[in-house]
């Protein structure tokens, strides 16, 4: 079994409830993140899963902590902050029935992740045991420039001991100084990349290019052996080996939430990757796993209905 490790913030989130009333507003409490979303998938689809963050020691941190040994989920790597508590998010539907998100997270010990040079040196060292270390640019922008070169700095010796590096730029305006900050990090980091996960849609926000060709001549000097580019419901396309792959993405109906389905794709990609199966097959998986999440609102389903949709045919 392939061993991986993921990085970065998980948040305490609370979204409308069912039970909530014209004069009564109901929050249900969860627990999501980029990164933590992906690896709830990792380890449902069978890869050893470990992942890397700060929490501190209150109570939301605690059922953090108990989520991810419920899903499998290594808390080894995790440190507690005492006095400490993680970001929290709240999501509200306007009328028009979008979804909108606000955001507590300043104080977050996540932030502090690669802070000094003895923690980033002791991580690394944990690091070390993995197959392959998943990031995003939240991780990116949550940490800041200092942490981001220690950070990098990382990667490029985990990579010289052959762990390999996967990267979706995840692309979020609002946590970031500006866009030339922004490009600069990603561009840092592709650098150092092994299976780049990008989406076309984050492409043309932060470069203003949503051209497949634009983006292979973008990154056609960085250290990325596999470009995967994520298109919604139209085709996946991989970059690997300078040929163009392509893989049709079957139309889903019904669809509820679109709420974490790169997320979920990058599981089914690594996941399938990791342990020997092809580009074009890593792809299928990535695209039934997100058209499955899709249909069902929030980032993270039910164990339970996620394997009954996977034995389906």
């Amino acid at each position: 079994m392939a061993h991986i490790a993921a990085l970065g913030e998980v948040m305490v989130e609370l979204s409308p409830s069912p039970s909530a009333s014209e004069n009564r507003e109901v929050m249900a409490l969860s627990f999501a993140g980029d990164t933590y979303n992906t690896s709830v998938y990792m380890a449902r689809l069978g890869l050893e899963t470990d992942y890397v963050t700060l929490l501190g020691d209150d109570p939301y941190s605690e059922q953090i902590m108990q989520r991810m040994t419920n899903e499998n989920i290594g808390t080894g790597m995790i440190s507690q902050i005492p006095g400490r508590s993680p970001g929290l998010y709240i999501i509200r539907n306007t009328p028009e029935g979008e979804r909108e998100f606000f955001y507590w997270r300043k104080e977050a010990p996540a932030r502090e992740l690669f802070s000094s040079d003895e923690n980033t040196r002791l991580l690394g060292e944990k690091l070390q045991t993995c197959d392959c270390v998943y990031l995003t640019g939240i991780t990116l922008a949550i940490i800041g420039e200092e942490s981001r070169n220690r950070l990098l700095t990382c990667l490029q010796s985990l990579r010289a001991q052959g762990v390999k590096v996967a990267f979706d730029s995840n692309y979020r305006p609002r946590l970031w100084k500006d866009k030339q900050t922004a490009q600069k990090a990603m561009l840092s980091i592709l650098e150092s990349t092994d299976i780049a996960l990008l989406t076309l849609d984050d492409e043309n926000l932060l470069w203003g290019d949503d051209s497949v060709a634009g983006c292979v001549e973008r990154y056609k000097h960085t250290g990325i052996n596999e470009l995967v580019l994520k298109r919604g419901a139209d085709e996946t396309i991989i970059i690997s080996n300078q040929q163009e792959l392509r893989v049709s993405v079957t139309p889903v109906n019904n669809i509820v939430d679109t709420t974490g389905a790169g997320d979920t794709f990058n599981a089914g990609y690594l996941a399938a990757r990791l342990n020997g199966a092809s580009e074009i097959d890593a792809a299928k998986q990535g695209n039934r796993c997100a058209g499955i999440i899709i249909r069902y609102r929030g980032g993270v389903i039910d164990s339970e209905i996620f394997a009954q949709e996977l034995q389906k045919p």
